[in-house]
């Protein structure tokens, strides 16, 4: 088990090193000088601009740049901005936003997904079951940004049922509809992976020595069936919560939440480049710590992956 985590925290280490470099290289080779649209229309004399760019080391080396970066970041500083706000503090602030919005999705997605493959596996080859499979294929086709704005105009504007945007309504009514959106995607795949695992279960010898028994059918599937068909959906939930946290940056534009998503859109806008690797550099260590976990528990639960 010890050289299972050693080789998974190796692995996550060197993932975080390329990616990280790889943003940070992208975001600062992005055309214009930061400090010219920092100062807008406002004009500005050399003089302010290179010490400017001398005390954000902006003259720098690109790799002394990164390892500069990487160094505040073993002390827990993420940088600041190019207005002298510490760029840790701002998602400090935003980060409950998307917290609770990704949470929100993650248990629409455990409920109706698993709910949804259960009752498509147990109505196989009927209508019901056939109404599932295409809406789930609709869902995984339908881009996310299109979906959004379609719920904002039926529920929020012609409706009226739910909030538009912003969250000063607060949790629920102010996340329903963007963690409805945000979890359609995963949603479908959980129904799909429960369909198919609960129809490959429903034929195996431990169901049909069950049923010989005399055991009723609510509970050979809800003990039996549901216990061992749940591992593959749950390992996909497991892993999409990292997914969740990443993918809430168009619906928290969509619909105006003042989470790390709408933050790094408007860092985006505004060439806030620390900001942009800051909040890259959090999503992706969160995704990575996430991975990783979902990792050692199927080592630990199942021997065979520890001795691959």
């Amino acid at each position: 088990m010890a050289k299972v985590i050693g080789g998974r925290v190796l692995e996550l280490v060197i993932v975080f090193f390329g990616v990280t470099f790889v943003i940070y290289a992208m975001v600062f080779a992005l055309p214009g000088d930061p400090i010219r649209a920092l100062a807008g229309e406002r004009p500005i004399g050399e003089s302010t601009i290179a010490t400017l760019r001398a005390a954000y080391h902006l003259d720098d080396p690109l790799i002394v740049q990164y390892f500069r970066y990487l160094g505040g970041l073993f002390v827990g500083d993420f940088g600041t901005d190019f207005s002298g706000r510490p760029v840790g503090a701002q998602i400090l602030r935003a980060w409950p936003v998307t917290l609770v919005l990704a949470l929100s999705a993650w248990a629409i997605e455990i409920v109706v997904g698993l709910g949804l493959g259960l009752v498509a596996a147990l109505k196989r080859n009927t209508w019901i079951d056939r109404t599932i499979l295409v809406t789930t294929i609709l869902a995984t086709a339908i881009p996310v940004f299109v979906v959004g704005v379609s719920a904002q105009l039926l529920f929020g504007v012609r409706w009226g049922i739910l909030p538009v945007a912003g969250d000063k309504a607060g949790w629920p009514v102010a996340f329903i509809l963007p963690a409805a959106v945000i979890a359609l995607y995963g949603l479908a795949v959980v129904s799909r992976l429960m369909r198919s695992s609960v129809i490959d279960n429903l034929g195996m010898d431990y169901v049909r020595t069950a049923r010989a028994k005399g055991l009723s059918r609510r509970r050979v599937v809800g003990v039996h069936v549901l216990r061992n068909s749940a591992i593959p959906a749950v390992t996909f939930l497991a892993t999409d919560l990292g997914y969740l946290l990443g993918g809430a940056v168009v619906v928290e534009g969509i619909f105006n939440l003042p989470g790390i998503g709408n933050l790094l859109f408007g860092a985006i806008r505004s060439h806030e480049g620390p900001t942009v690797v800051g909040i890259s550099t959090a999503l992706i260590l969160v995704f990575l710590v996430t991975s990783v976990l979902v990792d050692l528990l199927h080592a630990a639960l199942d021997p065979r992956i520890r001795h691959d």
